[in-house]
């Protein structure tokens, strides 16, 4: 707990009255390339069959012309700023959209799928894009990148690339937490070490392919989404613990793992990108960063709506979600993206510019 108080306000607060003098640099990274779940994907699963979409309003309103593109937010996710500050496009184009081309992928491209998960059961529950299928799409990726740039140039680019790997989350709460089955297979502490098993072998996969610069992010504080609170049945309204403490616990896994991975693998440069921790603080003390409301969304009532149950409810979303931490009841409003992205990028990210 001492972390939570001590690490972040006064940095934050900076960066946050800083806004979009935030410094962006040109030059060193010539490409992002986007692996993982809703909280990076810009819009690939409006181009599968699969219920969960964000691709209609009120999602995107606050996005460049007010408009849905399919990121689950209203406005951009992380990975957009992360583009921007290594001085590429503000936006990562999702690979499965047809209005791009190989020319537009040269400098990002995004293979995440919302409700995906390490586990291939977890993509099951939704019918999204499992993890392995990520990864096909990044061999495709190659192929085409090397059919139009030559080989030399565009395996220079996915060597010199920075990796953003974020996925996790829906392992816990949409498989783990839902499905009888999973639970009378593993424990919770057998369940990690099965995903991060999963993890090592993507790693070393793409790795295979010329990854040598990525950022395996760690999960946040899931029991304080506001669908969680709304469900604690223990302690209505506020964060599951029990879902947190498993979330702190992966991290830690997931941490080693990456140490061992720098070992390992020789040339490789992996690195922690941890959100726990600050997301918690935002959801303690709003007030630090602005907000007004941390315990719901803006969306809807803010206790349930998500997808779809975000259209319905779309007139009566909050007027303006820079007040609130989370945009709908599982995912962060676009000023959360950016603080988060900000920090992320000064502590960690910015490793690879050197």
């Amino acid at each position: 707990m001492t972390k939570i108080c001590h690490h972040f306000p006064f940095f934050i607060i900076i960066i946050f009255i800083l806004g979009k003098l935030f410094p962006v640099v040109n030059g060193k990274v010539p490409a992002v390339i986007v692996f993982g779940d809703s909280s990076v994907d810009t819009g690939n699963n409006n181009w599968i069959d699969t219920s969960l979409k964000s691709n209609f309003e009120p999602y995107g309103r606050d996005f460049e012309g007010g408009r849905p593109t399919g990121r689950f937010s209203n406005g951009r996710v992380p990975v957009d700023f992360f583009s921007e500050y290594y001085g590429l496009p503000k936006y990562v184009p999702p690979y499965l959209d047809p209005s791009y081309g190989i020319q537009d992928f040269v400098t990002g491209v995004n293979f995440a799928s919302a409700g995906t998960g390490y586990d291939n059961t977890t993509a099951s529950v939704l019918n999204v894009i499992p993890l392995w299928k990520e990864v096909e799409f990044y061999k495709e990726y190659i192929k085409r990148l090397q059919s139009y740039l030559g080989e030399e140039r565009a395996n220079e680019i996915l060597t010199e690339a920075v990796y953003l790997v974020s996925i996790g989350t829906n392992d816990f709460l949409e498989n783990y937490y839902l499905l009888p089955t999973t639970k009378l297979c593993y424990t919770v502490p057998e369940f990690q070490d099965h995903l991060l098993g999963i993890a090592k072998d993507f790693v070393y996969e793409i790795y295979r392919y010329g990854a040598r610069k990525l950022s395996l992010a760690g999960l946040p504080p899931m029991g304080c989404l506001p669908l969680e609170r709304t469900i604690n049945l223990f302690a209505i309204h506020e964060c599951n613990e029990e879902y947190n403490n498993v979330a702190l616990e992966f991290n830690g896994k997931m941490k080693n793992l990456v140490n061992q991975l720098n070992k390992e693998l020789p040339g490789i440069h992996v690195v922690f990108s941890n959100p726990y921790y600050l997301v918690r603080q935002m959801v303690k003390k709003p007030s630090l960063f602005g907000y007004e409301v941390s315990s719901k969304a803006c969306c809807g009532t803010g206790l349930f709506e998500m997808s779809y149950l975000c259209n319905i409810d779309g007139p009566w979303s909050c007027p303006d979600a820079d007040k609130y931490v989370f945009w709908d009841s599982f995912h962060p409003t676009e000023k959360t993206n950016r603080i988060l992205a900000q920090h992320l990028f000064k502590t960690v990210l910015y490793k690879f510019m050197k």
